[in-house]
């Protein structure tokens, strides 16, 4: 599975597995691929410097990549309290309510939940920057549109290619314009923030809106043949996320949340606005339900919605409350059967990819 990208990374394989568990990022690159740690979770720059002193003890010497989270519109002088101020009353007492109908206890006291608004604010992304530059890291991708042009500037001068997520043929477009090295075409398969259009159709979109910048296809994607076929569609590499969630070195700290989702379909998943206030697609749950009825109130817009829910959400995971307990996936999780190392999956994953090349060529009469 090696394409110029792949060449010009120095990675075996062109997959790129995106994980917010060093552990997993560390694995993926160890079997060839290039692993690439989610840094939203990080408020903290000395956390993340901890953990990737880690990642560089443990990677052995291979590549890997870091993922923030970079708003494309920059805020200044609002205050996490500012923005607590501003979410209705309404909106507190139906999460008030809905945890209380399913018997939800209260977090223990002085225990804080494990996510914040601070984590999708500009000056924490440029803090988590600076540790983040003084790692080999080769990879930089945003997942809210395109860092600032100082951003890739900086990463273009210590020879690290920048990446960004795009839903559309026009966000892809805009990508380029700003300098991006990597455009990732993430189709509504795909667990988290995503659009409205399909990998099939948005892969060659997008390869054609931005040639010859290199894409990879992103979104249902979890094996080898469809791997092929992600590649045939014009794409340098594939973007894998929700595959990951199941492996035996991910650490989701709730073994009732790794056997839902070993026991979903492809089904299972909803498009929803309950967890962030933009639409991502994750399990479907009551939680999810709860928000999305016409009857109830509504999500509210971000970062209000991800402020309003981060104390429930914690609550929920700690007690492992099985109606309310999701998390983002994408609708690969289907696939996602039973519990395996990182090197099984892609030792699977390479064997798929030749079975599937191997097919294409019998067709084409080459073998």
């Amino acid at each position: 599975m090696e394409t110029e990208l792949s060449k010009q990374l120095g990675i075996e394989h062109a997959v790129f597995g995106f994980t917010p568990f060093p552990a997993v990022a560390a694995a993926i690159s160890r079997a060839g691929g290039l692993g690439v740690l989610g840094a939203v979770r990080y408020t903290a720059p000395d956390a993340l410097e901890r953990d990737l002193e880690w990642m560089q003890q443990h990677t052995g010497g291979k590549p890997y990549g870091l993922d923030v989270v970079m708003p494309a519109k920059k805020v200044e002088g609002v205050t996490e309290a500012d923005v607590e101020a501003m979410i209705p009353p309404g909106h507190r007492r139906f999460v008030r309510e809905t945890l209380a109908k399913y018997g939800v206890p209260e977090l223990p006291e002085g225990e804080a939940s494990g996510w914040r608004v601070t984590g999708w604010m500009e000056q924490v992304a440029r803090s988590q920057l600076d540790v983040a530059f003084d790692y080999p890291i080769r990879l930089l991708a945003n997942a809210l549109g395109s860092p600032p042009p100082d951003v890739v500037e900086r990463a273009r001068g210590r020879g690290v290619l920048t990446a960004a997520l795009a839903g559309s043929a026009k966000h892809a477009r805009r990508h380029a314009e700003a300098g991006i090295d990597v455009v990732v075409a993430q189709g509504c398969e795909a667990g988290g923030h995503t659009g409205e259009i399909a990998t099939m159709v948005l892969t060659p979109e997008v390869v054609d809106a931005v040639d010859p910048l290199p894409v990879l296809a992103a979104g249902g994607i979890g094996s080898g043949a469809q791997i092929a076929a992600g590649l045939a569609l014009g794409a340098q590499g594939v973007w894998l996320g929700s595959i990951w969630l199941t492996t035996t070195e991910a650490d989701l700290h709730s073994r009732a949340l790794t056997r839902k989702l070993l026991a979903a379909g492809s089904g299972d998943t909803v498009r929803s606005r309950a967890l962030t206030g933009k639409p991502a697609r994750q399990l479907r749950t009551a939680w999810t339900d709860a928000w999305d009825d016409p009857g109830g109130p509504g999500a509210l817009p971000m970062p209000l919605q991800g402020l309003l829910v981060a104390e429930a959400l914690s609550r929920i995971q700690k007690y492992e409350t099985g109606p309310l307990l999701g998390t983002p996936v994408g609708q690969i999780v289907g696939r996602m059967t039973s519990e395996r190392s990182v090197r099984e999956v892609f030792d699977d994953l390479t064997r798929g990819f030749e079975r599937a090349v191997d097919r294409i060529n019998r067709i084409a009469g080459r073998s």
